[in-house]
This record gives C-alpha cells, structure tokens and sequence, in this order.
C-alpha cells in the first residue's frame, strides 16, 4: 500500500524540554508556593482531561482543598516553565518541507489547547504541515481512535495509507495500529521500550536525516 500522509507526535517526538518534565513539575510548584505534586499524579490526572482548553482541570485535581494557590496561577507557571525549556530537534522544518514534496504531513498532539498551541507558536512550525491538531480540541485524545481519525480527515487521507511517528508505545504506536495507520516508534536514551507492534524503528537523534528514507522503504 502506497504511503501518501504522514502524522507526527509532538513532545519527545519533533521538540524536547532541556529539563526533565519532573523537574520542570517541582520547579513550577515550588515558584509559587504550591504543595509539592508528583509526575506520577499529574500524569494520572493529565490522562483524565485530554479534551479541554487549559490545564486549570489537571491542577484542580492535584491540588488539595482550600489550597491557597489557584488551579490558574499553577497552570500558568508550569505552562511557562515547560516553554522556557522546549528544545526544537535541529532541521525539523527543512524536514517537513522535504516531506511535503511526497506526502500530506500532519501534527496530532495530546493535550490542552492553550498549553500545546502555545508550544506550536514558539515553535514556528504551523505553517510546515498540512494540519496541526490538538486533542483538547476533540472529543477524545489519544490513543482513541477517533483522535487519529480525525488526523486522517484533515489529511484527506485513509488510515491504510498513513504512518504516525511517535515515541509512546500507548498513545503513539498502539494508538495508531488501531485506528488502521502504519507507525514508527522514535527511540532514545532512558525512553520506552521498543513496542513490537511498531512497523519501523528509528534513534531519535536520526529522525531528520533518516525518517525519509525509511518512508520510502514502505
């Protein structure tokens, strides 16, 4: 079957923080005296609110009653933490162009609206795909299948015909196999483990010169 889109993730996929998420978490907190909360829990409660504008949700879950810091001050110091940090992978755009002269190329992100346009802002990168989608737009986020669903509409493309690259074994690669896509796992240092249901395999710090190629080859 002829490859004629492909979908990318966002974090840990095209950009990176210079801080573990961890770090970046406690860092947030303790800047405006907010209890201490743990990746593990925010990740639990981040799971719980893909579909939604802020990350105000998240926070209004972590944090105890009658805290004294409000779900909005922790949302926004984390949310500028996280863009202090955020490290774009070098020549992500010559990238895309370079894909776009063969295929549809778009961006499927989980999470909040404000938090994951905002990344996309700084980034520069809207005007190099085809379509940027974030999941607190839709009904569902990944690894539903609807969220990759609705990347194949905007990419006026059948999943059959599309691969995803992501590095999360869930949400990236299982997520897309059952919506009918093609993956590619991206790997790197103390990252998940190589998903055996992933169709292809590629080192992080290779995707740019390596992923076109490796598209050929389906």
């Amino acid at each position: 079957m002829r490859v004629t889109a492909v979908g990318f993730d966002l974090d840990d996929t095209l950009a990176v923080t210079d801080q573990s998420r961890a770090t970046l978490l406690s860092d947030a907190a303790e800047a405006v005296s907010a209890p201490a909360l743990s990746r593990d829990d925010y990740l639990n409660a981040h799971s719980q609110h893909l579909a939604t504008e802020t990350r105000e949700p998240i926070f209004e879950d972590l944090l105890p009653e009658g805290s004294e810091i409000s779900s909005e001050t922790l949302t926004e110091a984390y949310r500028n933490a996280i863009l202090d940090a955020l490290t774009p992978l070098t020549g992500v755009p010559g990238l895309l162009d370079t894909l776009r002269e063969q295929y549809r190329v778009g961006l499927l992100t989980n999470g909040p609206v404000v938090a994951q346009r905002g990344k996309i802002t700084q980034l520069g990168w809207e005007p190099y795909f085809d379509t940027t989608i974030v999941t607190g737009e839709l009904d569902a986020g990944k690894p539903d299948s609807r969220a990759f669903g609705a990347l194949c509409t905007e990419l006026e493309t059948p999943p059959e015909e599309a691969v995803y690259v992501g590095d999360d074994p869930e949400m990236d690669v299982l997520g897309a196999n059952d919506a009918g896509m093609m993956t590619i796992q991206v790997l790197y240092p103390d990252g998940p483990e190589p998903e055996p249901a992933a169709d292809a395999y590629i080192d992080r710090d290779e995707l740019v010169l390596r992923l076109p190629d490796l598209l050929s080859s389906f």
